[in-house]
């Protein structure tokens, strides 16, 4: 039985707005992050892709560490998000939901007081 090239095409297509949903724990180990790891620790939660993640961490940062640690040394694979990905969006960015407001620039150039 073949499988139709539009059904295989769907399934390719959802998978991949899965993967664009997922968001990394940076102190899971699988996912570990050591700078990011720590900040999350100290400060409830995460950013990652511009949007905050309150979380509750039950332990100081050595225990997520020494979790990493074991789970490398079992064999254990781990694929980080490289640490910019947790970063805080910028004030006033639209994905902050600060307000942006233009400057001058265009607008103001082409007026002056005169003179």
């Amino acid at each position: 039985m073949k499988r139709s090239s539009k059904v295989t095409l769907t399934v390719v297509a959802a998978m991949g707005v899965v993967a664009c949903a997922r968001r990394y724990d940076p102190c899971e180990a699988r996912y570990f992050n050591e700078a990011a790891c720590s900040d999350a620790v100290r400060s409830g939660g995460y950013y990652y892709g511009g949007s905050w993640h309150s979380m509750h961490y039950g332990h100081p940062y050595p225990y997520y560490y020494d979790s990493y640690r074991s789970h490398v040394s079992r064999g254990g694979t781990v694929v980080a998000a490289p640490y910019g990905s947790y970063s805080r969006p910028s004030v006033g960015s639209p994905s902050s939901g600060g307000t942006v407001r233009g400057g001058f620039g265009g607008t103001g150039s082409g007026h002056s007081s005169g003179g």
